[in-house]
């Protein structure tokens, strides 16, 4: 990833000390791209020091701060940047307020990341990180039989339903933005990872890793079929999105449908040492894998890291930074 190909370029990372944004700040800096991350408060050094010690970060990163929920505050950050990345989500799975949580920062966030591209003459193109959670809820069944592709919308009633109010927060966020962007003429491109695993650059346990180390620390392991994806070939994907022209739509960020069974097995194969878990939390027969296309993903030029090596990079990192010891 070290060609130059953003070598006078200025682009905008939105909550870019997180998960998959640091990554993405990360291979930024390695192309060559001058960097406007937007952090809540880039006076903390657990939030920013992982970020100021990236490869180019001295001389071509810029942290600026920015509140979701403030109108106008994004404009500083998006000035004079080509391409702006809206990572910028929280991201929770069990929240007590949801709608003052997650709902109002999603969604509002979003317009306000928006309005401020709309301002600014320069972007050229806006990638937004949604979620796959904003894809899978249709009502459809999922079965083995089944392939989900970009054209499946999750409904947000069904979500509320569930009390699941991460996807909420990520549909309506994707809804706000494809309704925004065709009312003002923003050129926009949506990603849809699963759940991201693979190396932490940042200090803090990220809620989808913390998956995997509790997976790790548990009695027993959930009877659920979730699709996963390396946070490299997210990182990855967000650049290709915005560098490949004809670059449009939806993209679904999956590299397999796994049961957490089948985790517990490579992850015993991988580290034989480590205790894990040895039955299901439930009898019943196990949640039924489905699939998921990956020909859109293929246009950006994404060859997929396979679970098992994303597991082992994922338990290493947690090791390294002493989440776990084994």
């Amino acid at each position: 990833m070290g060609n130059n190909v953003g070598e006078g370029k200025v682009v905008c990372v939105t909550g870019a000390s997180g998960y998959i944004a640091s990554w993405l700040v990360k291979f930024l800096l390695l192309r060559g791209y001058t960097v406007k991350g937007t952090v809540r408060d880039p006076n903390d050094p657990r939030k920013v020091d992982h970020l100021l010690k990236l490869d180019g970060a001295k001389e071509r990163l810029r942290l600026i701060k920015a509140d979701l929920q403030e109108e106008g505050s994004f404009d500083q950050a998006v000035e004079g940047c080509e391409g702006v990345f809206h990572t910028a989500s929280p991201c929770y799975f069990d929240p007590i307020d949801p709608q003052t949580e997650l709902i109002d920062p999603a969604v509002e966030g979003t317009l306000n990341v928006l309005r401020s591209c709309a301002k600014s003459s320069n972007a050229k193109r806006v990638v937004l990180t949604s979620s796959f959670a904003a894809v899978t809820h249709t009502g459809k069944p999922l079965t083995p039989d089944v392939v989900v592709d970009e054209t499946w919308f999750s409904s947000p009633d069904i979500c509320r339903g569930m009390k699941r109010w991460y996807h909420v927060s990520k549909i309506l966020a994707e809804e706000a933005a494809w309704k925004y962007v065709k009312e003002n003429g923003i050129d926009l491109v949506v990603l849809n990872p699963a759940f991201v695993i693979g190396p932490l650059l940042q200090p803090s346990l990220n809620e989808t890793c913390a998956i995997i180390f509790k997976l790790i620390k548990g009695q027993t392991f959930p009877n659920y079929s979730a699709a996963w994806v390396n946070v490299k070939d997210v990182a990855n994907a967000h650049i290709q999105a915005f560098e490949i022209p004809s670059a449009s739509g939806r993209y679904i960020l999956v590299e397999r449908v796994a049961h957490y069974s089948e985790h517990v097995k490579i992850l015993h194969e991988l580290f034989p040492t480590l205790q894990l878990p040895e039955k299901c939390a439930d009898d019943k027969p196990s949640m039924p894998k489905y699939q998921v296309s990956k020909e859109k993903a293929m246009t950006l030029g994404i060859d997929f890291i396979p679970l098992e090596l994303s597991l082992k990079e994922t338990v290493e990192s947690l090791k390294e930074k002493n989440f776990i010891n084994f």
